[in-house]
């Protein structure tokens, strides 16, 4: 690896083998991660939240799963990865903490990973490897030399999907 390109929150970009890319902290948020196996190309986007539509405040495109893919697969493709090639790797969508109640709004994690997978589905883009919900928080490291995907969190071992 020469690189490791960071990611932050409600980011993304993109890289090439042999550099690798990184994203900290996620825990209702989303690390969706797409691949161009072929020509070893990568894109990251940390999604926070399930849908643009829902909000009025929505110009950052990679803060929503809706608009955060497509703008993804616009920069890979602009790099030079072939879109028919993509496929997906997603790990976070924590339930960060316990409510009461259980109601909608605070099951962000869970309303990020369906709105994740639903988007992906529909567009035609396979989900190769998923280690989401839980209650804790994830960091993620992509590499496109080899496809892993490493995910680390506090007190656990390091999984590599």
């Amino acid at each position: 690896m020469k690189e490791m390109i960071r990611v932050g929150m409600a980011d993304l970009n993109v890289c090439v083998a042999p550099n690798a890319i990184a994203t900290l902290g996620l825990g209702s948020c989303v690390g969706i991660v797409l691949y161009d196996p072929r020509n070893k190309i990568a894109g990251l986007v940390h999604i926070m939240l399930p849908d643009s539509t829902k909000i009025i405040n929505n110009e950052n495109k990679a803060k929503f799963a809706d608009t955060g893919i497509d703008a993804l697969i616009e920069k890979m493709v602009s790099i030079g990865a072939n879109r028919k090639n993509l496929v997906a790797k997603i790990a976070g969508g924590a339930q960060m903490f316990a409510f009461s109640n259980n109601s909608e709004m605070m099951r962000i994690g869970d309303r990020n990973v369906e709105a994740v997978r639903k988007k992906l589905k529909d567009i035609g883009i396979e989900i190769r490897a998923a280690h989401t919900g839980e209650n804790y928080g994830r960091t993620i490291e992509f590499y496109p030399e080899t496809g892993e995907l490493h995910i680390k969190s506090v007190g656990r071992d390091r999984i590599i999907i």
